[in-house]
């Protein structure tokens, strides 16, 4: 009888063994008090030094921004917020081979993945700071939005959703592939094997498709403009269920396809965790997504995923993702106000008691 660790794919020295130790003695799962809400932020997601993040069109405040109009509309109190830990070194490994990682240390590298070519003049370690830790941080959130989706029905990372990063090669503003490492994660701590992804951001989400391009446990559903970046033809291939837009698509359309495309899920997989892409670059005028969607269609559509979860006692996380207008973080913040008062999530707070 073999005994190599080929036939015993979990072995401690196998990859998906080292994976799996990893995952299991990782410190990014860790219990939250229940006087706590399910929401996720850090104030360390915003990124602002010597205004390079200005050279960028991405709102790198925007994060900050939506838990100041969720705690001035009194939806949530500050001491409710979750902070969640750094993804360190072992925890991204989980996905990303070190090569990448090791490419990081090039600021040439960060400047091309963000998309802001001074930052190549950078020392590092400055970058490494001001906005790989921001992000690194961001992804512990979405790590830890699983757990406490599971455990409470809901969660929402006030950030995360970089769904262009996969496990070998960033792009699009995305440096870390937080959604395919929360995926592994809740496969290992969580103890699931099927999981949901709704990409609702206004570009394809090429990254986890490239991820779980031959993983049967995860459905991939993405709606998105075709026509703009980033043209991954290859990667769309691995789409479960497709739904192409066009430029210019107004929010009538968009709302009418989103029905239709998630009564086909409804129908097509039965998942044990939903993870919801909510980017807003699908607003009308955002610069990039190039579609014309109203705050009023944003807050439907949050509603109608939410909704689609809830109805069938599914757990759901939201990562906030793309949206490249200064006014998506009152609409994100709006959205989830609505989520408070329709129900579909609770948050402990002055709008909960009235």
């Amino acid at each position: 009888m073999a005994s190599s660790s080929a036939a015993l794919p979990n072995a401690p020295g196998s990859p998906e063994g080292i994976r799996r130790a990893r995952i299991l003695s990782s410190k990014l799962y860790f219990d939250v008090p229940p006087s706590k809400a399910s929401v996720i932020y850090s104030s360390s997601y915003d990124i602002a030094f010597l205004g390079i993040e200005k050279l960028h069109p991405f709102d790198s405040s925007k994060w900050g921004r939506i838990c100041q109009f969720l705690i001035s509309g009194g939806v949530l109190e500050k001491s409710q917020i979750v902070e969640p830990l750094e993804a360190l070194q072992d925890d991204l490994l989980v996905v990303h081979p070190e090569s990448y990682l090791s490419s990081l240390k090039s600021s040439l590298k960060v400047s091309l993945i963000i998309e802001v070519p001074p930052v190549a003049a950078l020392p590092n370690c400055l970058l490494q700071r001001k906005v790989l830790y921001p992000f690194r941080k961001q992804v512990g959130g979405s790590i830890l939005a699983a757990k406490l989706a599971k455990e409470r029905g809901w969660a929402i990372n006030v950030g995360g959703g970089f769904h262009h990063c996969s496990a070998n090669e960033g792009g699009g503003f995305c440096v870390y592939a937080d959604i395919s490492l929360c995926i592994q994660y809740a496969f290992v701590r969580l103890n699931i094997s099927r999981v949901m992804i709704i990409d609702l951001d206004a570009h394809q989400g090429n990254g986890h498709e490239r991820d779980f391009s031959d993983d049967r446990r995860v459905y991939i559903m993405d709606m998105y403009n075709s026509g703009i970046y980033p043209l991954d033809f290859e990667a769309s291939r691995y789409i479960d269920q497709k739904v192409e837009l066009v430029s210019g698509t107004k929010t009538k359309d968009y709302l009418d396809q989103l029905d239709k495309a998630l009564e086909v899920a409804r129908n097509s997989f039965d998942p044990e965790l939903i993870v919801y892409n909510a980017g807003t670059d699908i607003l009308e005028g955002d610069p990039l997504g190039r579609l014309k969607i109203s705050p009023e269609g944003v807050t439907a559509r949050d509603e109608k995923v939410f909704r689609f979860a809830k109805e069938q006692n599914i757990p759901i996380i939201m990562l906030t993702s793309g949206g490249y207008m200064k006014s998506s973080a009152r609409v994100i913040a709006d959205s989830i106000t609505n989520l408070a008062k329709k129900n579909l999530i609770e948050i402990p707070s002055k709008l909960s008691r009235k």
